[in-house]
């Protein structure tokens, strides 16, 4: 039997959402964005300033929340004083936070506040899932096409299940479930005989794969997937890099994506997959991490 995700006994898996803001010139379009997003997803969304509080600064961020186009959410606005990464790591765990929504520009060396350094210590270090948005829009823009990591790994039915919901939720048209399959599995190619096995492998690979990942579908539930075109995609390639490149490629409004486990010497030496998503943006990042896993 395929595991099912803690989201089959859950239809609201994100019910309380942090967004961290900086008073940056993308901040009409990131409070709209959140918004939006805390409509479709009906949760409470708190907003996190780390900085000090001033008039001027509490009067344009309820101005703009008077400009959003829903009016009834549950906001709570908080000013914290202190360390970026400290203060929205500590926000999180006391609040019992199911969504961090951090407001990104796409690359790596134009802006690191939230990206970098800081988005990377808060993925491996925070309780909760993680959205980097870096196309935000004062205007909706309805989600066409997510794009889910279906890694063959202990906590991609959570990832698939979640990426599952936003479509719904998003109404997206287009759903498709990567497999990343290494080249090391496949047999070096020398001549045509190495060729034509290397072939088999790679369908015989593509087969299993599929097949893995249908059974996790199977156990979602099926009204989620009324009007959306779900797909399976096999790439071999470098994980991470490959699956990256696909959501540019194909020009994916979501990338969802499995957390990084646990930090050990040897992800240091050698990055995790999702460092070379979060160091060159291909699109609004979902990073899912279970409640039950740290």
């Amino acid at each position: 039997m395929p595991p099912k995700c803690q989201t089959l006994n859950n239809q609201k898996p994100f019910k309380t959402l942090l967004f961290g803001f900086a008073f940056s010139p993308t901040l009409d379009a990131n409070i709209m964005e959140v918004t939006r997003i805390a409509y479709y997803m009906q949760a409470k969304l708190v907003l996190l300033h780390v900085g000090e509080k001033d008039a001027e600064k509490e009067a344009k961020i309820k101005a703009l929340l008077n400009s959003t186009e829903h009016h009834d959410l549950s906001i709570d606005i908080q000013w914290k004083p202190g360390d970026p990464y400290e203060v929205i790591l500590e926000t999180t765990q006391a609040m019992d936070i199911d969504l961090l929504v951090l407001g990104a520009l796409q690359h790596e060396g134009l802006f690191r506040f939230y990206v970098g350094s800081i988005a990377r210590k808060l993925t491996r270090k925070v309780v909760c899932s993680v959205l980097l948005l870096i196309k935000p829009s004062l205007e909706r823009i309805p989600c066409q096409h997510i794009v889910v990591n279906g890694l063959d790994a202990p906590d991609t039915p959570e990832a698939i299940g979640h990426a599952v919901y936003m479509a719904h939720i998003l109404q997206a048209r287009q759903l498709t479930v990567v497999e990343e399959i290494r080249q090391q599995e496949v047999e070096r190619v020398e001549d045509d005989k190495s060729l034509k096995r290397a072939y088999i492998k790679k369908e015989r690979l593509t087969l299993r794969e599929d097949n893995r990942v249908k059974g996790v579908l199977n156990a979602l539930p099926q009204d989620w997937m009324v009007n959306i075109n779900l797909k399976t995609q096999s790439i071999f390639g470098r994980r991470g890099y490959s699956i990256g490149h696909y959501a540019e490629v194909v020009r994916a409004d979501l990338l969802v994506m499995n957390a990084p486990l646990k930090t050990r010497l040897w992800d240091r030496l050698f990055p995790h997959d999702i460092e070379h998503i979060l160091s060159d943006l291909p699109t609004d990042l979902l990073i899912i991490r279970p409640k039950h896993g740290n």
